[in-house]
């Protein structure tokens, strides 16, 4: 089967490993979805799983193992934050990416609000709570509604792409002297 593009599309049964490799063409954004436990203590995981599902009303979701050590531990207290991570920030993806270690230790983060711990210095946070859960195979959808907005930083972008991560630029219409395209801050 032809892509369009000249190439030939890959065809096969939907394994574990064909469906990661073929969703990674897929690009997201980066987040890290922080919550408090029953007794007040912040958890948060990273995830790449979020979008917007309505304006009115303010509605997002977000997807979580629901075996994981975050996202269970959270589900109780009925809010979270998604904390939306900008390029310089791959710091934060190896502290609430991992299985192991303390996520919070040593971070200067912002007592929740109105939804989970603000973490430092991310373009934007989104406060909510808890408004649906849909168990989906070995993920929960969660759906919340949207209840603060924080704008943070300008700037590029985290995103996920192909098993990596990585920032896009954009190429300005004038060559540079080297006749290369120059780059430009498509995102600040």
């Amino acid at each position: 089967m032809s892509d369009g593009t000249g190439g030939e599309l890959q065809q096969g049964d939907p394994t574990p490993e064909r469906m990661r490799h073929a969703l990674g063409h897929f690009a997201t954004g980066v987040t890290v979805v922080t919550g408090l436990t029953a007794q007040g203590d912040p958890v948060g995981f990273a995830c790449q799983s979020f979008a917007s599902v309505s304006l009115d009303p303010p509605l997002v979701l977000f997807c979580a193992d629901h075996r994981g050590r975050s996202w269970p531990r959270m589900r109780e207290a009925g809010r979270f934050t998604v904390n939306v991570l900008g390029h310089a920030q791959r710091d934060l993806i190896e502290r609430f990416g991992s299985s192991t270690g303390r996520r919070f230790e040593g971070l200067d983060w912002l007592p929740a609000r109105s939804g989970g711990p603000g973490l430092p210095g991310v373009l934007m946070r989104i406060h909510c709570t808890v408004e649906q859960v849909h168990v989906a195979g070995d993920h929960d959808v969660v759906i919340g509604r949207v209840v603060e907005l924080e704008d943070g930083e300008s700037g590029r972008p985290m995103l996920f792409y192909r098993g990596r991560l990585s920032v896009t630029e954009r190429r300005t219409p004038s060559g540079g002297d080297d006749g290369a395209e120059p780059l430009d801050d498509y995102w600040g």
